[in-house]
């Protein structure tokens, strides 16, 4: 597993990839930039494979005809400044959306559809959620795993004078010799646990601690920074390990992110008013079809595909 070091010079050479993508650079910042490549020799083989992701976002481009196809005709004397601006900003895009600097931090990263198992070094499983990913950072005296975004269950190898903690946003969730899952959702972060107990600090307020017992599972509020402990049947808040969700009066905002998860395009609410209206029911999200005509059904709305998106409108 990388170390934090590694890490570290992982997001330093996405940052520079993307700086060294403006035509405007300033002899400063170049200058800058081969001051750190002669640093260490590590920050060069890092940064050319940072590179090589950056050549398959580019590739990704030129292998789709609609992007490939694409004219720039900016106005006269600006056309070659604004042709690099608008192709530099074609390639940073796909990037992005090719999931660049996520591939240069996370350890595991789950694709559209997929639920991979991660063993790690101390015997301790990992099964991440599709579109999910986490990075490892263990010592001899922690055991941490930062969940970048998404979802993960945890089955913890005994070894108490290691903490197994998982760091999740600004909740720090610390197992007590147990299984629990995390999900790292837009506007809350869920703590399910199955077996035993876990602990939860929220904010980096240690004092404020919260425990989590078998058969519950908390619920922190990003915005209002409030956390609701409810009991839950273990069986249904691992339904997304079947590829589904069992939800009860459930926001449809919630249900969308869970669909996007499995889908490789994009589905959006049409309106706020709209993402907050309340489905229930056992909805197979893995099954984007499927869940669209639940949804749709049980509110009465309609979906209109525009290629690669989705929208859920009246």
């Amino acid at each position: 597993m990388p170390t934090n070091a590694q890490k570290r010079r992982n997001r330093e050479a996405a940052d520079w990839l993307l700086r060294n993508g403006d035509p405007n650079q300033s002899p400063a910042d170049k200058a800058r930039f081969k001051r750190w490549l002669d640093d260490d020799p590590e920050n060069c083989r890092t940064y050319s494979a940072a590179e090589r992701l950056m050549g398959d976002a580019r590739q990704a481009i030129q292998s789709d005809p609609a992007l490939a196809n694409i004219k720039v005709k900016p106005q006269r004397t600006v056309k070659p400044i604004a042709t690099s601006l608008a192709v530099a900003a074609l390639v940073t895009g796909a990037f992005f959306a090719f999931d660049g600097p996520m591939r240069l931090e996370a350890d595991m990263i789950a694709g559209t559809g997929e639920m991979p198992v991660l063993t790690l070094d101390d015997g301790s499983k990992v099964q991440l959620n599709a579109s999910s990913a986490v990075a490892v950072d263990f010592t001899d005296t922690r055991r941490t795993i930062r969940l970048l975004r998404g979802q993960a269950f945890f089955q913890v190898a005994h070894a108490p004078e290691r903490p197994f903690t998982v760091v999740a946003g600004t909740a720090n969730v610390t197992a007590l010799g147990t299984a629990f899952d995390v999900r790292y959702g837009e506007d809350d972060t869920e703590v399910t646990v199955t077996e035993n107990a876990v602990q939860v600090e929220l904010d980096g307020d240690r004092t404020g601690s919260i425990r989590v017992n078998q058969g519950e599972q908390a619920t922190y509020d990003h915005v209002r920074k409030e956390t609701v402990i409810a009991p839950i049947d273990g069986l249904v808040a691992l339904a997304w390990k079947r590829g589904q969700i069992a939800v009860d009066n459930a926001p449809l905002s919630y249900v969308v992110e869970e669909m996007n998860r499995h889908f490789r395009g994009r589905i959006v609410v049409a309106g706020s008013a709209l993402a907050d209206r309340r489905v229930s029911g056992t909805i197979k999200v893995a099954d984007t079809d499927e869940a669209l005509a639940f949804v749709t059904k049980a509110l009465g709305l309609q979906a209109t595909r525009l290629g690669p998106l989705i929208v859920i409108r009246n």
